[in-house]
C-alpha cells in the first residue's frame, strides 16, 4: 500500500512560518503556507530598520519574557544561534556582528534575507497561497492516517469559502504588533476556539507616553543618557543609549527595552515612573559644583544662555522652568547654590509619570499570547489538540531588542516544522 506524504499547513508566512515550512519540507512533508497578505514575509522587511538584525550572539532565556520564559530553552537548543547563522550562510547570507552581539547580513538589506528564504521555499516545492485569511480551523473526529486517500484531521476554512485540508497545522500568525503587516491577533482567536488560553496581550518594544505639556517644545531632541524604570520607589531596570524626545513622550533603544516592564505594570494599574539622567557622566554633586563655577565665571550672562554648550539648546527653557526658575534672564552671577542644586537634580534625575505606551502600530512585538503551559516546549505541539502546533510571536514569549525576537521565530518555527513531519510524533 502506498504511503501518502504528511500534509502540513502553516498559517502565516512570516519569519517563524517560513522556517517552519522549510523544516517540515526537508523532513519529507508536503507543505502549504496560507498567508493573508498579498505576499509573504512583509513584516520581515521592516526589521532592524530595514537591515534585518536576524539574531544575536547572546540569545539566552535571560533575554525573553512571558509567564514561563524558560519555555524557550528547548527551541533555542534545537536551533541555536550558531545553527541559525549556518542555516542562513547556506542560503547565501554572509553575516557580520555589530555592537552587543547583533547579527546582520553583510548586504545590510532585510530584503536579502527574504529573497533567499523565498528561493528555498520554491526549491522545496512548498505551496504558498496568499490572500488566504483563515477564519476557522476544524478538527475532524477521525485522526488522519498515512493511508492513500485517508481523510485529513484538519480543515482550514478560508474567508472566501475554500477549505484547505492537512494532517497537521502550525499556527504562526504573529501577534498584534504592526497591524499594517497583517498582524491583527487572528491567531489568538483561532487558538481560543480550539480550547487554548490566551494571556493578556499588550504592545512591547514600544515608545512611552509621558505626562507633561512641554513635550511639543522638545520634540526631536536626541541625547545619550540613562533611562531607569521605577516602581514602588525603586529602580527595576536601567538602560543607557540614545534617548529621543517626542511630542507624546520619549523613544529610543533604552526606552524600548524598558517598555515591556512598563506595559506590564500599566496592565496591572500600577503606573511606573521613568527617570532620565541627561548628564550621566556626572554625579549630582559634581554637576552642581560645575554649574556654580560656570555661572560665576561668566556672571553677566543670563542663566538661560549659560547653559548653552552644556545641554541641547531646546531643552534649556524647559529644564529651567521645571527646576523652578520663573526668570530665565536672571544673571548667572545671581544664581544661588540651592538653584544650581535644583538644576543639577533635574539634569541627573528627571522624573516623569508614564501615562501609557504607544499603540500596536508603533510596537515591534506583542507581549502575551497563547499560554505556553498548554504547549509542549520540546515539540511546539498543543497539549490540547494533537497535531496542532504553534510558532513565533503568537505564543506568550517575547524578546528584547537586538535580534532576540527573530531568533525566537527561527528556533520555534524550526522545532515545530521538524516535529510536524515526524510520522510517529503524533500527540507526543
Amino acid at each position: 500500500m502506498k504511503t501518502e506524504q504528511l500534509q502540513v499547513v502553516v498559517v502565516g508566512g512570516g519569519a517563524s512560518g517560513m522556517v517552519a515550512a522549510l523544516a517540515a519540507a526537508r523532513k519529507g512533508a508536503e507543505v502549504t503556507i496560507l498567508e493573508r497578505n498579498v505576499r509573504i514575509g512583509k513584516k520581515l522587511l521592516a526589521t532592524g530598520n530595514g537591515r534585518c538584525n536576524y539574531t544575536n550572539l547572546n540569545a539566552d532565556v535571560a533575554y525573553y519574557h512571558g509567564h514561563h520564559p524558560r519555555f524557550v530553552y528547548s527551541a533555542l537548543a534545537s536551533f541555536s544561534v550558531a545553527e541559525t547563522i549556518a542555516f542562513f550562510e547556506q542560503l547565501g547570507i554572509m553575516h557580520k556582528v555589530e555592537e552587543q552581539g547583533k547579527v546582520f547580513p553583510y548586504s545590510d538589506q532585510a530584503s536579502s534575507v527574504l529573497d533567499v528564504l523565498l528561493y528555498e521555499l520554491k526549491e522545496l516545492g512548498i505551496k504558498i497561497i496568499c490572500d488566504a485569511f483563515v477564519q476557522k480551523i476544524d478538527v475532524r473526529k477521525k485522526p488522519a492516517s498515512t493511508d492513500q486517500g485517508a481523510p485529513k484531521r484538519f480543515g482550514l476554512v478560508l474567508a472566501d469559502g475554500r477549505i484547505i485540508e492537512g494532517d497537521r497545522v502550525i499556527v504562526a500568525t504573529g501577534g498584534k504588533a504592526m497591524p499594517s503587516s497583517g498582524s491583527d491577533g487572528n491567531g489568538y482567536r483561532l487558538a481560543e476556539e480550539l480550547g487554548h488560553t490566551v494571556t493578556p496581550v499588550f504592545p512591547g518594544l514600544v515608545q512611552l507616553m509621558l505626562e507633561g505639556d512641554f513635550f511639543p517644545q522638545i520634540q526631536g531632541v536626541k541625547l545619550v543618557g540613562t533611562a531607569s524604570l521605577l516602581h514602588a520607589g525603586r529602580v527595576i531596570r536601567e538602560e543607557r543609549g540614545d534617548i529621543l524626545f517626542a511630542n507624546y513622550g520619549v523613544s529610543g533603544p533604552p526606552i524600548l527595552q524598558l517598555s515591556r516592564q512598563a506595559g506590564e505594570l500599566l496592565q496591572r494599574n500600577e503606573p511606573p515612573i521613568l527617570k532620565i539622567n541627561i548628564l550621566d557622566r556626572f554625579s549630582r554633586e559634581e554637576l552642581s559644583q560645575l554649574l556654580q563655577s560656570r555661572f560665576q565665571s561668566n556672571p553677566r550672562k543670563t542663566v538661560e544662555f549659560s547653559l548653552v554648550g552644556l545641554i541641547n539648546k531646546r531643552l534649556i527653557r524647559v529644564v529651567l522652568k521645571e527646576a523652578g526658575f520663573s526668570d530665565l534672564k536672571k544673571s548667572a552671577g545671581n544664581v544661588s547654590a540651592r538653584e544650581c542644586a535644583a538644576i543639577a537634580a533635574l539634569l541627573t534625575d528627571w522624573r516623569f509619570k508614564i501615562r501609557g505606551t504607544k499603540g500596536w502600530q508603533s510596537a515591534q512585538v506583542t507581549a502575551g499570547g497563547v499560554s505556553t503551559a498548554e504547549v509542549n516546549p520540546q515539540t511546539m505541539e498543543s497539549k490540547i489538540v494533537p497535531g496542532l502546533y504553534f510558532a513565533g510571536e503568537v505564543l506568550d514569549i517575547d524578546g528584547e531588542c537586538g535580534g532576540f525576537n527573530l531568533q525566537w521565530a527561527w528556533s520555534s518555527g524550526f522545532l515545530a516544522g521538524e516535529h510536524t513531519a515526524m510520522l510517529n510524533n503524533f500527540g507526543k
